[in-house]
């Protein structure tokens, strides 16, 4: 019997950057061949179509760029 090593994908955070720009990273792509790429929100939409032949796994973090909803408090 042999076993595998299934790898959890780690959360992107402020040190991961676009490989095209050096902005926050909120993509990663897994390739085929085992390497990764990461992008930013802008890169990973432009170049989304190229990639789908030569990607594995896509970790789209985008949703974080949503921003947080605000509650208003009325003071009476």
């Amino acid at each position: 019997m042999t076993e595998q090593l299934i790898l959890e994908p780690t959360p992107l955070n402020v040190v991961d950057r676009c490989d095209r720009c050096g902005a926050q990273a909120y993509v990663r792509a897994v390739l085929l061949n085992g390497g990764e790429l990461l992008f930013c929100g802008h890169h990973a939409k432009e170049y989304s179509e190229k990639l789908k032949p030569v990607v594995k796994t896509i970790q789209d973090e985008t949703s974080k760029l949503q921003p947080a909803a605000v509650t208003s408090v009325d003071s009476e």
